[in-house]
């Protein structure tokens, strides 16, 4: 055998559960028209989330800021990543009222919002993403605004920015377990992450704190369960937890697809920690119906 010439274990197969059919394809034609007519772009598209024909169908999307770039390479993501000294990577202006434009275009209750990372920017892009808060709530005073946010690299200033723009619902990612950040998040820190979810709940109490997590990627139940432990010591009030599935072939392999058993004792387990919400299956993504979720833990 050639010796250059390594053997790989088979990659497993995609089980009926963690599949999708695509759908409504008039309906995400539309709201894609839409977004592309205010130079706006979604996480749904960018991050090719299996979910997007329904959400779009339902008038959803997750308006994603600071541009289409991210400064990071963390493994399990499909958004396209940039580096400043190499691609216009400038704020545009007119994205916060866009935003709000649009959302009351679609006559939206619930709006999510959510970025790339920028480390290249001082504070993050925070100031962007409060002016794109205070936007939507002045388009839509009676609607819930849910920010999903980067780490802002442990500035906690930059984190308080985004809060004091006045968002219902603060949501940071873990992503994963502690062991795999190296490979899975290798920019980040989980600590950090933590860090960020305490300092949320203490800056801004009355804000609901949320955090998802992708299982598949190799990590084991005990630590499944200890992250849910570690998000429940910084009273985080709302767990996602959904299967990673490779967006592209660059990206990393699926290590094992999750039984919908297994994700019901996920929620379960999460559930006797004192999560008000713990919404776990296969499809499940951290903006995917997020309406119902925080309507669910009483938000």
């Amino acid at each position: 055998m050639n010796p250059l010439i390594q053997l790989q274990a088979p990659r497993p197969r995609l089980p009926e559960w963690a599949r999708k059919s695509p759908t409504h394809f008039e309906s995400l034609n539309r709201l894609k028209s839409g977004l592309r007519a205010l130079n706006l772009h979604t996480v749904c598209e960018s991050a090719r989330c299996p979910n997007i024909h329904e959400c779009f169908h339902r008038g959803a999307a997750t308006f994603m800021i600071l541009g289409n770039r991210c400064t990071r390479g963390c493994g399990f993501c499909s958004v396209p990543k940039g580096n400043p000294r190499l691609h216009d990577m400038r704020l545009d202006p007119a994205e916060p009222a866009n935003i709000a434009r649009m959302a009351a275009a679609m006559n939206l209750r619930y709006v999510v919002i959510t970025s790339v990372n920028r480390d290249d920017l001082a504070d993050g892009g925070s100031l962007h993403f409060a002016e794109t808060v205070s936007e939507v709530r002045r388009a839509l005073p009676n609607a819930r605004i849910e920010v999903l946010t980067p780490d802002f690299d442990g500035n906690m200033p930059a984190v308080a920015r985004v809060l004091d723009a006045e968002p219902h619902v603060f949501n940071h990612n873990m992503e994963t377990v502690p062991r795999l950040y190296r490979r899975v998040r290798p920019q980040a820190n989980y600590r950090q992450s933590l860090d960020v979810l305490r300092f949320a709940r203490q800056h801004r109490p009355g804000v609901m704190t949320k955090s998802g997590f992708m299982a598949g990627l190799g990590e084991t139940a005990a630590e499944v369960e200890q992250l849910l432990n570690d998000l429940r010591e910084q009273d985080v009030d709302v767990a996602t937890i959904g299967q990673y599935l490779q967006p592209t072939r660059r990206n990393l392999p699926v290590a094992e697809y999750v039984t919908p058993e297994q994700f019901d004792r996920y929620r379960d387990f999460g559930l006797a920690l004192g999560f008000k919400m713990v919404f776990s299956g296969p499809l499940v993504r951290s903006s995917y119906m997020a309406d119902l979720v925080n309507e669910q833990a009483g938000g």
